[in-house]
């Protein structure tokens, strides 16, 4: 029999808060962290505007000399899982660290160490290159240094499904603890790339939204949507076994309950136009859980404001859910903190678990002007009342659907 797994902790770096009571009080309050990029000189770019970081220092939250070993993806997984293993009271010592596992993805790891270090090899030739390039850029080096800062011996992965990263790095620490391969696992995701490379390839893939106007530029399910605004940040979450974490007294703030893949085969960078990949991820879930898309009543929507993803995800939610679609509440919270492409998902699973635990969804800010065949509830404004599940979805360049199922504790 396959064990239950709880949250018992939570930790967050976002555009609209450097902890997740800082990012949960701005969500409640409708905050928006879009401003003008300050990493880059956007001169010559179209895109002007980012949800970047504000006030994050790594030093902060590890050693000054481990901070300058790690890029900026790997720093806020670090200081992220500080957050989380200290809100969740688990002592190390007492733990068996082959128990405690790591799942932190990053969809691109540093494009930064990439630009810099080819600028070098240009400029002064490869021989100047930094000794230390390569386990500085490549993606799994935010779980390798989260287990290294913490101490985590078991089982440590980088799950790496372009946006949908941070769902599946979530599931896979669920499966892993169902399974019996850990009593504990931190998992998230986290990403640092608004550099050149990043603002110039997402603009050439036509993605990026070029309005300035912070309160316009990110418009999930809007008729007047332009396209997502790239955010950074991490989230992460300690996932624990239920009677591991009863036996210490942990404080459980939700079950993770369902977890749904699958793959459109269809597109690098489209969805399925039918929305039958992302269906299926969305009913895998529910039936993960024993559960009918009846007792669904709350998704977490991959909303990006791209017009083919919102369209697309909208006929999804019509084909898992059939007539019940119309009594759903949908949101986006890219409507305030943009898409923080790999931890994305693990963001959108700390808001679902905050919403479960105050009954509170939040609205998609932004959203005023319905388009014809998005005609869902996309939670114009913030609904309040007990819910039990939050369905949160991620979907990722290449094809890779994936759904979260989240349920209230309930003993």
């Amino acid at each position: 029999m396959s064990k239950r797994v709880v949250v018992t902790g939570m930790g967050a770096i976002t555009p609209i808060g450097l902890s997740v009571e800082e990012f949960w009080a701005g969500v409640k309050e409708g905050k928006i962290g879009f401003a003008p990029i300050t990493h880059l000189d956007t001169t010559e770019y179209k895109c002007k505007v980012a949800a970047e970081v504000k006030g994050f220092e790594g030093k902060n939250y590890m050693d000054f000399k481990a901070a300058k070993r790690m890029e900026l993806f790997s720093q806020y997984a670090v200081a992220a899982t500080k957050e989380a293993l200290e809100d969740s009271g688990l002592d190390m010592e007492k733990e068996d660290p082959y128990r405690v596992g790591t799942a932190i993805g990053s969809g691109i790891g540093s494009l930064q160490a990439i630009e810099r270090e080819h600028k070098k090899i240009m400029e002064k030739g490869p021989g100047r290159m930094n000794p230390l390039a390569i386990p500085l850029m490549i993606s799994n080096m935010a779980a390798g240094n989260v287990s290294i800062q913490f101490g985590l011996k078991g089982k440590s992965i980088n799950v790496v499904t372009a946006c949908a990263t941070g769902t599946n790095t979530i599931g896979e620490a669920f499966r892993t603890i169902q399974y019996g391969d850990a009593d504990v696992m931190v998992a998230g995701g986290t990403e640092g790339c608004v550099s050149p490379v990043g603002v110039a390839g997402f603009t050439a893939l036509t993605a990026l939204s070029t309005v300035e106007d912070p309160e316009k530029c990110s418009l999930p399910f809007d008729k007047n949507r332009s396209g997502f605004v790239m955010g950074e940040g991490a989230a992460v979450v300690v996932l624990e076994e239920l009677e591991h974490a009863k036996a210490r007294g942990a404080k459980i703030y939700a079950e993770v309950v369902g977890y749904g893949c699958s793959s459109d085969a269809f597109h690098i960078t489209s969805p399925a136009e039918d929305g039958a990949g992302a269906a299926r991820a969305m009913t895998n879930a529910i039936d993960d859980a024993g559960l009918k898309p009846e007792d669904i009543t709350y998704i977490n929507a991959h909303g990006t404001a791209t017009h083919h993803n919102d369209l697309f995800e909208t006929r999804a939610i019509k084909l898992a859910f059939g007539d019940h679609a119309k009594n759903l509440k949908i949101n986006s919270t890219k409507s305030m903190v943009g898409h923080l492409l790999g931890a994305a998902g693990a963001i959108e699973f700390v808001t679902c678990v905050k919403e479960l635990e105050e009954g509170y969804i939040h609205k998609t800010v932004g959203y005023t002007t319905p388009d014809e065949e998005i005609d869902l509830d996309y939670c114009k404004e913030p609904v309040t009342g007990d819910f039990k599940y939050a369905l949160s979805n991620s979907l990722g360049f290449g094809g890779h659907n994936a759904s979260l199922l989240v349920a209230k504790y309930e003993g």
